[in-house]
């Protein structure tokens, strides 16, 4: 009997555990209720019509956005559904797209999707479950390396109805993975089967999105046209989005020419990241003086990321720790702050710098507790100090050189009639490299570091290459240091394997630019990865964020909290800017 009684319960849990809802959260209960109509953030009654002309950089030989090889077009995004979709005002919640419902249980040992039954591609074919897990396998096995990384946990993916798709993972805890499945874009597997998927394509493939490819000439523009019969325009998490007629994507080469073109009216908005066009390119434009060009700051909640030179640890030259310290130690932050940004921006000092994820002062009780584990690998100031990143401005700039020297010193580089050697009698050479579209803006930023490094005895150069050829060094991690950006979320998950885990490192396409391996980062990945609280979450990132700090595989550039935007004013927005920062899928044409 009492067997039985067990049994019993154990259905009813599990079968509670799996009932269908609209939504999931990573940490806590979704927002909003399985009847919402829009999300807070979106005027449902926004009108539709309109174009909508934008500025991209370095062209683009694909439509694939899938494969490591070639150059994805801008606004491929709009081409393809997901399973789910991101609310921007909460931390990490999703809501059905193509999945009218997701189940899965309490342990989250397994997801399950129930398609929409109105989903539609592009031809009018229904999205099935079997190109959902057409779209699984194809991304894993032949995709950019991330998808192997996101989708490492999964052990088994099967169609059980024709629009019901189980994913079952293997053991552990890997939390966000439903919600990372649920971020998958689904491919047509009849538009797919039996091309080359590694290849670069130019034919338009077959989607579910708002959007279509209309008109296009590599390297110089491509159009998209809203889908009148977009199957999904009336879902709630659509209600409001994708309202121009047409989005189009001119292709410069400089960004100084880029600015001008805005200027004459050649496109819509620019989202300006040089801080010294923001303060003075645009003030000669009677356009703005009249209020015909709006120029605006839209602020977020979202984490800086890391900005910086990144050194490709996998060079000899940067392979000791100290030699990186040195080299971040004779940045000057300030005075590039002072004279070239115009005081814009903030110094960073995390890796999740602008939110609660950023470790600050020493490490607290949660923090200590991840920490110790892997104590003895650590260095000691991972515990007893916070990572200063001191002002070298003016008469600070000597101390801070010798400080550099000390570390370099000990290192086994010393000066020897102005160079910097080290045993072998090699000099200390290294070349930053640069892309073609922003080199201009760049290089005013690298020469006063060269400069700097060249008080050390050190020879460093600037490579500026075209952006395809630029792209694939980064995929071949062909360079010495170079500027990269790694964003981040507010809820970091499954991509820090991507961007700092030893398994990634030798892995040609991924994000792990500076060659990390060190076995107590991909630790507190996993901790990440696995905690089932937001408590747990912030200290799991606070600890791996010390830890990254300490191993000095970057200089760490700069921040600002804002998003500069400066466009013609000809379109509606929303009130309300959401905790993600402002989406132009919720702008509309006036």
């Amino acid at each position: 009997m009492k067997g039985a009684v067990l049994g019993l319960l154990f259905f009813i849990q599990t079968a509670s555990a799996s009932i269908p809802t609209h939504g999931v959260a990573m940490h806590g209960n979704v927002k909003y209720e399985p009847n919402f109509t829009h999300f807070d953030y979106v005027n449902p009654d926004a009108p539709k019509g309109g174009v909508l002309k934008q500025s991209t950089f370095g062209g683009f030989d694909t439509f694939n956005p899938f494969s490591i090889k070639g150059t994805a077009a801008p606004g491929t995004g709009y081409l393809f559904d997901t399973l789910m979709v991101e609310s921007l005002d909460e931390p990490f919640s999703q809501y059905g797209l193509l999945a009218q419902s997701i189940e899965m249980p309490d342990d989250r040992s397994w997801v399950a999707f129930n398609l929409h039954p109105d989903a539609k591609f592009h031809d009018g074919s229904s999205v099935l479950a079997e190109d959902v897990v057409f779209s699984f396998n194809i991304l894993k096995e032949k995709g950019v390396p991330q998808y192997r990384y996101y989708f490492g946990d999964v052990e088994k993916v099967e169609a059980t109805s024709p629009r019901r798709v189980l994913f079952t993972f293997k053991p552990g805890d890997n939390r966000e993975l439903p919600l990372i499945l649920g971020e998958m874009p689904v491919l047509s597997k009849k538009d797919w089967e039996g091309k080359d998927f590694t290849a670069t394509t130019l034919v338009p493939p077959i989607g579910s999105g708002p959007y279509q490819i209309e008109d296009f000439e590599p390297n110089r523009y491509i159009v998209y046209k809203r889908n009148p019969n977009y199957w999904g325009k009336d879902l709630p998490v659509n209600k409001g989005q994708y309202n121009f007629d047409e989005i189009r994507f001119d292709v410069y080469r400089d960004t100084t020419v880029a600015v001008e073109a805005f200027k004459a009216g050649a496109f819509d908005i620019r989202v300006e990241n040089e801080a010294k066009k923001w303060a003075t390119a645009y003030e000669d434009m009677p356009a703005l003086k009249n209020g015909k060009v709006i120029k605006k700051d839209f602020k977020h909640g979202l984490p800086s990321g890391m900005q910086g030179f990144v050194f490709n640890t996998r060079r000899p030259i940067f392979a000791n720790k100290k030699v990186r310290q040195a080299l971040a130690t004779a940045f000057d932050f300030k005075w590039s702050n002072e004279n070239l940004f115009y005081g814009a921006y903030k110094r960073t000092t995390s890796y999740f710098d602008n939110s609660e994820l950023a470790a600050k002062g020493l490490p607290k009780e949660g923090e200590l507790k991840l920490l110790k584990k892997y104590e003895a690998l650590l260095d000691s100031d991972v515990f007893r100090k916070e990572i200063d990143f001191p002002d070298i401005s003016g008469d600070k700039l000597r101390p801070a050189l010798m400080k550099a020297l000390e570390l370099l010193s000990e290192a086994g580089w010393t000066v020897q009639e102005g160079i910097l050697k080290n045993e072998k009698q090699e000099p200390f050479e290294f070349e930053i490299l640069l892309d073609t579209s922003g080199a201009a803006a760049w290089e005013r930023i690298v020469l006063p570091y060269m400069r700097n490094l060249k008080k050390l005895g050190i020879n460093a150069s600037v490579r500026v290459m075209d952006v395809m050829q630029y792209k694939h060094r980064l995929d071949t991690f062909d360079y010495d240091m170079f500027v990269f950006v790694w964003g981040q979320s507010l809820s970091p998950g499954n991509e820090q394997r991507y961007f700092w885990g030893s398994s990634a490192a030798d892995q040609p396409g991924s994000y792990n630019f500076a060659g990390i391996k060190d076995p107590a980062v991909d630790y507190l990945i996993e901790e990440v990865i696995q905690a089932r609280s937001r408590e747990e979450l912030v200290d799991a990132t606070r600890a791996l964020d010390r830890v990254l700090l300490n191993g000095w595989y970057v200089v760490p550039h700069w921040y600002s909290p804002e998003t500069h935007i400066i466009y013609w004013n000809k379109f509606g927005m929303p009130d309300t800017v959401p905790l993600k920062g402002m989406s132009l899928s919720s702008w509309w044409a006036l």
